[in-house]
């Protein structure tokens, strides 16, 4: 199952709400609930912690990757949100254990005899992805689902530079006397 046949703009959200990793889930549970990915938000969550008491999924570059099998999926797919506002996310990045977090990737994998095989092949493929610091930096830029979706799915020989990435910003330099 590679990443294109399971990524839906209608699961992905530039402005997640929450102040803390309980109400960002949560949130974003209700986005797979309401989009017929999950049947039970409480327990697609109480999954989802419980495979991040194994390990921290923060993996630096303010990126998060929240994972685990749960009898609640009905539909394999991987939210993505973009938070409002910075959140604390426990990672081995870190040395204080912690980073800010602003973009999540929240798969949504069903606990069944497939599950092995889909978690590992999803995963694998987004880490992949993600270690190309130009689609890391242009997916932190991006302001449509549709960029998102493009920039995940693009050959790393498409997307340019980091140099070419932060020019195309503009700067604006304020010089205010007071």
């Amino acid at each position: 199952m590679p990443l294109n046949d399971i990524l839906n703009a209608d699961i992905i959200d530039l402005k997640v709400e929450g102040n803390t990793k309980d109400e960002v889930l949560h949130y974003m549970a209700n986005v797979l609930y309401k989009n017929g990915y999950i049947n039970d938000t409480d327990v697609f969550v109480k999954d989802i912690y419980e495979r991040e008491a194994e390990g921290p999924t923060g993996m630096g570059a303010g990126i998060s990757i929240p994972h685990g099998k749960s009898n609640s999926v009905l539909r394999n797919g991987i939210m993505i949100g973009k938070t409002v506002n910075p959140i604390k996310w426990e990672s081995s990045m870190s040395d204080d254990g912690f980073q800010d977090t602003h973009l999540i990737f929240l798969f949504c994998v069903s606990a069944d005899a497939e599950f092995a095989k889909n978690h590992m092949m999803l995963l694998s493929e987004l880490a992949g992805k993600l270690g190309n610091d130009v689609r890391v930096t242009k997916l932190s830029l991006a302001k449509t689902k549709e960029e998102i979706m493009d920039l995940i799915l693009s050959d790393d020989d498409k997307l340019g530079d980091v140099d070419a990435v932060m020019n195309e910003e503009e700067i604006v330099d304020l010089d205010i006397d007071l």
